[in-house]
């Protein structure tokens, strides 16, 4: 046996993360066997077993590989704003909000872009589990910022805020994952769907006038 024919562990733990990432994008995750798995990835089934155990544990560390880190770059962002601002504004918030998500989206050869198409497809599938996995995962940072956003806007009410958050949060989770869609509003150019400088500029002044709205015409509970 050759030297080049012994693989290190993490590559071979790499090559089935990214055969996953892709095959569940594209077929869902009750759509993808494991013998599509490992023909995509080029190892056997042991292979699976010993890096993942099983396939939810594959699944989560799928998860965990992108959305880790880019909670951290949020947490790492507002924890940047606020020791430089003493009130940061809600735009500045957003800003730190939405940049880690974008930088997803521009990554095509390290598969960034592959793994937000996945994640509109996860909000999609009634996938119970990897919904709340997901959820679990997000929780830290989204705490982090209903704190810096009840700050900045200390006029809302907090349920209003909470509703106005998930509307925001929603509202990224598609821009990211439906790209796609941008093609069917006519004169839109379809080289800017990919454009994060250009997506950040738009997405942070939609969301910043949305976030803090009038509350006039806010429909409450009847009394």
């Amino acid at each position: 046996m050759t030297l080049r024919a012994v693989k290190p562990p993490h590559e071979t733990r790499t090559r089935i993360l990214d055969a996953a990432e892709e095959l569940f994008m594209q077929h869902g995750f009750e759509g993808t066997s494991m013998r599509l798995l490992t023909a995509k990835a080029g190892v056997n089934l042991a292979a699976v077993n010993y890096h993942f155990g099983s396939k939810d544990a594959l699944v989560e560390a799928l998860f965990r590989r992108r959305l880790d880190p880019m909670n951290a770059a949020r947490t790492a962002e507002l924890d940047k704003l606020e020791a430089s601002e003493r009130s940061p504004s809600p735009e500045a918030i957003i800003r730190a909000f939405i940049n880690p998500g974008l930088r997803l989206l521009e990554d095509s050869r390290g598969g960034g872009r592959n793994f937000v198409r996945l994640l509109g497809r996860t909000y999609s599938e009634p996938n119970k589990e990897v919904r709340q996995l997901i959820g679990q995962m997000y929780a830290p940072a989204m705490q982090r910022y209903k704190t810096a956003l009840e700050r900045a806007l200390p006029h809302m009410p907090r349920e209003e805020l909470i509703w106005r958050m998930h509307f925001m949060f929603g509202t990224l989770a598609y821009t990211l994952a439906a790209t796609d869609t941008v093609q069917l509003i006519a004169g839109c150019k379809p080289e800017d769907r990919y454009d994060a400088r250009l997506l950040e500029e738009r997405l942070t002044a939609f969301l910043t006038a949305g976030l803090d709205a009038p509350l006039k015409n806010v429909i409450r509970k009847a009394a």
